[in-house]
């Protein structure tokens, strides 16, 4: 049992990561301001101000809030809402289906009555589902955890929704909904004798999905063989490396930038680091992802010092959904791996990913500040 002392230093050591966390988020999200400027400025010439940077900031400051109120919540409350998340989001998944918007040939939008603004319930699904399962692993299903009962539970909170994302169609969400419940399961003390089979099935599954739907299929040719395909299926990512190049070492400049001049697609948004390779360099790629890999160690900071396991696997759960996607989003601008119309946390323009993504920081610091008491069917770590 811990002394006085040593828990105190804990919850030290913890408000000190959360510190880490506000300090990270904050530089990320004043540079994405900046970058959403420079991209959508080309897009409209006759606003002084870019009508997408006024939705931006208009977000930013709405997740701030919500940000703050989160970590005020009792971590409690979200254990027991857990379930109510969860199927409000499916529930949302299958409204998108049903009556979605459609746009670029896909049904991922909902518009909120009365208002005319997109809403994209995978972004809540992928936030719901890891709480959801974070609670399902804390309980008598933790125990369970190490047996086939808890693993396959904990995978079919994340297999309804991917496979409604798999409907609008929308692949990325639909694998990072598999692979952060795998992670969080893998954290929550679930062998990976046990992991095997569900990953190799899931594995199967999207060469399955990818070799039957023309749209991923051509994704994988323009990954494999961009320079052959520069002019179809491989432009976005010749774009992307060409972007890089000109970059150089420290940039053309703040707003100098040529390939978000209609040669970049999304630009502002699933390609948003290819912006600032171009105008901030290397140097500027550097600093975004060492403010991402300072986010995720301060997290992991915070998990490792709560005292119940349902603080730490919600707490691991936030970051990796902040780190993950940021990690896959720079593999996918740097040629690493195929597009999948994952947005960059905090830089990419998109109301509703940094709406979530504020979120789930909201969550991360109540769990760095709050206390969970003990419960009976709450194991300690």
């Amino acid at each position: 049992m811990r002394s006085r002392e040593g828990t105190a230093d804990a919850g030290h050591g913890a408000l000190e990561a959360g510190a880490a966390v506000v300090a990270a988020v904050t530089g990320l999200a004043a540079l994405g301001a900046v970058a959403v400027f420079s991209a959508t400025a080309p897009l409209d010439f006759e606003s002084a101000i870019p009508p997408h940077f006024l939705r931006h900031g208009a977000a930013l400051a709405m997740g701030a809030l919500l940000a703050w109120v989160a970590s005020r919540i009792p971590l409690t409350l979200w254990y027991r809402s857990a379930p109510v998340l969860w199927l409000g989001s499916v529930a949302l998944l299958v409204a998108t289906a049903v009556m979605g918007h459609d746009a670029n040939g896909a049904q991922r939008w909902l518009m909120l009555p009365g208002v005319g603004v997109a809403f994209q319930p995978a972004e809540l699904a992928k936030l719901a589902t890891l709480i959801a399962a974070a609670a399902w692993l804390s309980g008598d299903e933790g125990r369970a955890a190490l047996k086939r009962r808890g693993v396959f539970g904990a995978l079919g909170l994340a297999a309804v929704p991917a496979g409604l994302c798999l409907i609008q169609p929308d692949l990325g969400n639909a694998v990072l909904l598999l692979g952060l419940t795998g992670l969080l399961l893998f954290v929550g003390g679930a062998p990976l004798s046990i992991l095997i089979r569900p990953a190799a099935l899931s594995a199967a599954a999207i060469a399955l999905y990818s070799a039957l739907h023309p749209h991923a299929l051509r994704r994988w040719i323009g990954f494999i063989d961009p320079w052959g395909r520069a002019h179809s299926e491989g432009f976005q990512l010749v774009q992307s490396f060409v972007a890089f190049g000109r970059g150089s070492w420290f940039g053309v400049g703040l707003g100098d930038g040529r390939q978000k001049l209609f040669y970049l697609p999304e630009a502002h948004t699933d390609f948003i680091l290819s912006v600032v390779a171009e105008e901030l360099g290397l140097i500027g790629v550097l600093l975004v992802l060492g403010a991402f890999a300072a986010l995720w160690i301060a997290g992991l900071r915070i998990a490792l010092r709560a005292r119940q396991r349902f603080p730490m696997l919600l707490a691991f759960g936030m970051s990796a959904l902040l780190a993950v996607p940021a990690a896959m989003n720079a593999a996918v601008v740097m040629g690493l791996l195929p597009t999948k119309g994952l947005t960059l946390p905090f830089l990419s323009y998109g109301r509703t990913s940094l709406l979530m993504s504020c979120l789930a920081v909201g969550i991360l610091l109540g769990v760095a500040r709050g206390e969970f008491p003990k419960r009976p069917k709450e194991r300690a770590r």
